[in-house]
């Protein structure tokens, strides 16, 4: 990796240095703003489980690096060629910031662009190959092209995507990833009709917002999979038509008793291999598992692939719920402004950026369904504040 072109301003940051270790809130470089990239003033930045994995040394990434990828803020300053973005445009971070001419780029599959995959998810780089983060003269990696877990933030044009001005920015982080990927799996990936039956296996973040994508898409059963009593309770609140607690029952055995003919459609967000294959064996004829949830590197499921030929069923992979973030996010703030999208009920807290390992210890721990880490950057009039401010 390069050294930044210049060391730029100075920060604070969450900083990831090897799996295993706490993360360090430092003081670090942030270079201007190179080709077709802006800077962004970060307001609030979601915490997810993909941190999860990468502090567990169950995906392999660059180090150090700034960690984070979910968030929104305010554009603070334009590099050359940028343009349809200008300084004080609202923005939602996107953690897929296509390049716009790769080959699934140009078949309209922006969730799926080769660079993303190739230089900015395995380099820790943007897509010039370089960072522009770096900490006492050494090089730091950027994580999925974001590092949203800090008070500002270099990315891509492509990666910083424009919204309405009146919509809360402490809210909205969540469309980023959690909102996108859950909603997107149920709308683009699976396509779900109305009238189908739905199962989630997992609710948080994401899970709840596979429920509210299948209550949007007018699903007639929606049921909610999970071994916390409070998260199905808010399951219930944003659309489930039933529950399992699967902590008390078998999860197969309780989604075939209230779903007889078997599923349409059964959405694994977790990502365990338990769950996956609960999604598979929950199936209908004709039914689709739909794989949203991300397991470790190197996991692998089992299932009965004559019953999957024999009853015509599916197993999709949907990566960031192949939503075209131009598109979709600027939709979803609509949703949520129009009040069809409940995003309040999924943050469990809000947290300051240098309470972010205690934010990651919570979703550990099963405490936290998203908490926001926030940094004071932005915050526009009528932004609402959480009752339960840590």
């Amino acid at each position: 990796m390069s050294t930044p072109p210049s060391p730029g301003r100075t920060v604070r940051a969450a900083v990831f240095s090897r799996p295993g270790a706490p993360i360090e809130i430092a003081d670090v470089q942030l270079a201007a703003p190179g080709h077709g990239e802006v800077e962004v003033a970060v307001t609030a930045a979601g915490v997810c489980h993909s941190d999860l994995h990468v502090l567990k040394g169950e995906w392999e990434v660059p180090a150090p690096a700034v960690l984070g990828h979910e968030g929104a803020g305010i554009v603070t300053a334009l590099g050359a060629e940028v343009t349809g973005l200008e300084v004080g445009d609202h923005v939602v971070l996107s953690w897929v910031p296509s390049c716009g001419t790769c080959r699934q780029c140009r078949l309209g599959r922006p969730w799926q662009c080769e660079p993303v995959a190739s230089v900015i998810a395995s380099g820790g780089v943007l897509f010039d190959g370089t960072s522009r983060w770096s900490r006492d003269g050494s090089p730091l990696h950027h994580y999925l092209g974001v590092s949203s877990f800090a008070e500002r933030v270099v990315v891509p044009a492509s990666g910083a995507i424009r919204i309405r001005r009146d919509a809360p920015l402490d809210v909205v982080a969540l469309i980023g990833c959690a909102v996108a990927t859950g909603v997107g799996a149920v709308r683009n990936t699976a396509a779900v009709e109305a009238g189908a039956t739905v199962a989630v296996i997992g609710c948080g973040g994401v899970g709840l917002s596979c429920v509210q994508g299948a209550r949007l898409a007018g699903a007639s059963r929606i049921v909610a999979v999970d071994i916390d009593s409070s998260k199905l309770d808010t399951a219930r609140r944003l659309g489930a038509t039933d529950t399992v607690d699967s902590s008390q029952v078998d999860a197969v055995h309780a989604l075939r008793a209230a779903v007889p003919e078997g599923l349409d459609y059964v959405f694994d967000a977790i990502g365990k291999i338990a769950t996956t294959e609960q999604a598979i064996a929950a199936l209908g004829q004709g039914g689709a598992a739909v794989i949203v949830g991300l397991p470790p590197t190197g996991s692998t499921a089992r299932f009965d692939p004559l019953t999957l030929a024999e009853a015509n069923q599916r197993i999709l992979g949907s990566n960031y719920g192949s939503v075209d973030p131009q598109r979709d996010i600027p939709h979803l703030v609509d949703l949520y402004m129009d009040g069809l999208l409940d995003l309040e009920s999924m943050i469990s807290a809000r947290r300051p950026l240098d309470q972010a390992q205690a934010a990651l210890d919570d979703l550990a721990a099963g405490r936290a369904l998203r908490t926001l880490l926030t940094t004071g950057n932005g915050k526009p009039a009528g932004s609402r504040e959480s009752t339960n401010t840590p």
